[in-house]
């Protein structure tokens, strides 16, 4: 039998909670993927910016900055799930 039902005919469909539950996982898991994408796009960025400014000291601080933000998206996927 499926979830969803009609209602007195009208054509609107009902939702159980159990629908509500996984409609409200899945969007939780797209946000915590947005904010990990985001912290490694920002530490890819810093990195962009030190080799466009060619100097190995500002290279090395992007690097750093890549390193971080890969690890900040983890450490927040992370702290998410739990």
């Amino acid at each position: 039998m499926p979830d969803t039902q009609t209602s007195g005919g009208n054509g609107q469909m009902s939702t159980t909670q159990e629908d509500l539950s996984k409609l409200q996982e899945e969007v939780k898991g797209l946000e915590v993927m947005q904010a990990g994408q985001t912290a490694t796009i920002a530490g890819a960025q810093m990195t962009q910016a030190a080799a466009q400014a060619g100097t190995w000291s500002t290279m090395m601080a992007g690097g750093v900055g890549l390193v971080v933000g890969m690890f900040l998206g983890m450490g927040i996927i992370r702290a998410a799930r739990d």
